[in-house]
């Protein structure tokens, strides 16, 4: 039985009382209730009651009446005030349930894809980090939700292209670049024992201090910017070198973060010239025009929004300058059907804008869509990667995470040195993402490093645990089994092992409404909730020399797959034991 089968009911109930509602509205409406003792599914009534001058509550009954024989498969399909509760056959479903998962192990819930249908091509763009300093807290949820969004995507049978957006060029790159001929003169990143992309990042801070007092450190950046654009040898050979710096560090913080490989990496500074055809044929249109100052802009007054200036009065490039050309370029370059952009909601205006100007163009594809995040931020307050605060980038985030992780297996465990590193990271890095995507993309949020590395609650370590406890069963028991006989010949199904199976019923919902709205929250969600009744589960039902020892391992079996599923859907590895 499944959800499917309900909306068949409900429809063919519908159509009786002539309400013709289409079963993609009948699906929206559908309920999961809270409590097993009020059903598996839950149709609610309200909506109804505008349709037709009747009650909910009548409306509920009359559907009711119209459903004359129970189908096979339900055990009851009861009325309760607004609501019609349907309860599924649960000791038929609950063997089925269990089979279909432990067969399917990790392709639970994937959606295949016939060789002989094509694929939606969804192309993800993320961190594209500036590189004029190192990954921070910020990326961390940028490729955390973009790297959900791309496994809940290709579970759903997509096809996912990986992107990436260097903004290699630009006023912010040659203020490192300054800071840098001015103070750095023969310094790099090994002679100063610091990793590279650090070493970047360091001399956009000093920019950042020392301009205050040195106004010529300005006009310095502006006419790098200006020789930059125009070509000039001395200063293209110091901007790949530390161009060059700032890739080195960010392979390094994707590695260690389990980023997948970019099928596809550009480069702002090979397409910028590209954006600038674009504005100029603009121009030529009549699309955009030139102020008296000479800058190329775009009035969007009427649409709500304001004037944009697409080339400055020097005549050089901004970002949506380059963002006109590469929209285009990546349709046309692999035929896609959707292109996400993962930035934070300091930049929805700028995609509000892009998106309008593309549609003034004549470039209105399908799936061009803004994922925004809401900010993050530390317990301690804003960051402000410009000042040079401590603690706020990818890399110090992780390392003070870890080794906080590390006292407390430390505390635990007796491990070898490189066991004690692998396991650290791996719960450190379950803990930092779980901590990012259990919160709405939309809002913003504090990461609290000591409470995100509990071991109690809604943390990233808990269901890391809980993976393990059922992990530690299944072995204890088939240890065992060769000293025991199967006792299990009857299924009697108690309220923990029933909510468990119910629990486990609907990753398939979870995961298509997750997939539908883009939100891996609802995966977070549903990973503790899981844990949480499996937990209970676990000390309300003894698996070993239990009565119902046979179904029980398998209802362990399929929690396990499922939680593994469903942790690899938000990027968490597991660990067998913790």
């Amino acid at each position: 039985m499944t959800k499917e089968s309900v909306i068949k009911i409900l429809q063919e109930a519908l159509d009786e009382l002539d309400l013709k509602i289409k079963s993609e509205e009948i699906e929206n409406l559908l309920e999961v209730p809270k409590f097993t003792d009020m059903g598996d599914f839950a149709f609610p009534c309200f909506s109804l009651a505008s349709k037709i001058k009747m009650s909910p509550q009548e409306i509920a009954q009359n559907l009711r009446a119209e459903i004359k024989k129970i189908p096979s498969g339900f055990q009851d399909i009861q009325v309760a005030g607004p609501y019609i509760n349907f309860f599924f056959n649960r000791k038929n479903l609950s063997i089925k349930l269990v089979n279909e998962i432990i067969k399917q192990k990790d392709n639970y819930g994937k959606i295949k894809i016939p060789k002989s249908k094509k694929r939606i091509q969804t192309m993800i763009e993320c961190p594209s980090p500036n590189t004029n300093k190192p990954l921070h807290i910020g990326h961390l949820r940028n490729m955390s939700i973009g790297d959900s969004v791309a496994k809940i995507s290709a579970f759903s049978g997509e096809k996912i292209i990986w992107a990436n957006l260097n903004n290699d060029r630009g006023i912010h790159i040659c203020k490192s670049m300054a800071a840098y001929q001015k103070y750095g003169k023969t310094k790099t990143p090994k002679s100063e024992k610091i990793k590279p992309d650090h070493f970047v990042g360091k001399y956009y801070v000093m920019f950042g201090k020392r301009a205050e007092k040195n106004k010529q450190l300005e006009v310095l950046a502006h006419r790098l910017l200006q020789k930059w654009e125009s070509g000039d040898s001395s200063v293209r050979t110091l901007w790949k070198k530390m161009n060059k710096w700032a890739y080195e560090g960010f392979e390094k913080s994707y590695k260690k973060f389990n980023l997948p490989k970019h099928d596809i990496t550009y480069y702002e500074s090979d397409i910028y010239k590209k954006g600038k055809e674009i504005v100029q044929k603009g121009l030529k249109d009549g699309i955009f025009e030139k102020r008296k100052d000479g800058a190329v802009i775009i009035n969007l007054e009427k649409e709500g929004l304001d004037e944009k200036v697409l080339l400055r009065i020097d005549g050089t490039s901004v970002y949506m300058t380059t963002d006109l050309y590469l929209a285009t370029l990546k349709y046309k370059q692999y035929k896609l059907n959707k292109s996400y952009y993962i930035t934070g909601n300091e930049q929805d205006y700028h995609f509000q804008v892009l998106f309008k100007i593309l549609e003034k163009l004549g470039f209105q594809p399908e799936g061009l869509k803004h994922l925004s995040y809401g900010m993050v931020t530390l317990p301690s307050g804003k960051i402000k990667s410009r000042e040079g605060t401590k603690g706020i980038t990818m890399d110090e985030i992780i390392e003070n995470t870890q080794e906080l992780v590390q006292k407390e297996l430390i505390k635990r465990f007796k491990l070898s040195k490189k066991e004690l590193e692998k396991r650290s990271l791996v719960i450190t890095l379950a803990a930092i993402k779980y901590a990012l995507l259990k919160v709405d993309i939309k809002k913003n949020m504090i990461y609290d490093p000591k409470k995100s590395i509990a071991m109690e609650g809604d943390t990233g370590p808990y269901l890391l645990y809980s993976y393990a406890r059922a992990n530690s069963i299944l072995n204890k028991v088939m240890k065992a089994k060769k000293k025991t006989k199967n006792k299990c010949h009857v299924l009697k199904l108690n309220s923990s092992e029933t909510e468990l199976v119910q629990k486990l019923s609907t990753f398939k919902t979870v995961l298509d409404k997750s997939h539908a709205t883009l939100n891996p929250s609802l995966i977070a969600k549903y990973s503790y909730e899981l844990s949480q009744i499996f937990n209970e589960f676990y000390h309300n039902s003894p698996v070993m020399d239990s009565e119902q020892q046979e179904f029980r391992l398998k209802l362990v079996t399929a929690f396990k797959h499922v939680l593994k599923n469903s942790l690899y859907l938000i990027g968490i590895d597991v660990l067998e034991e913790m």
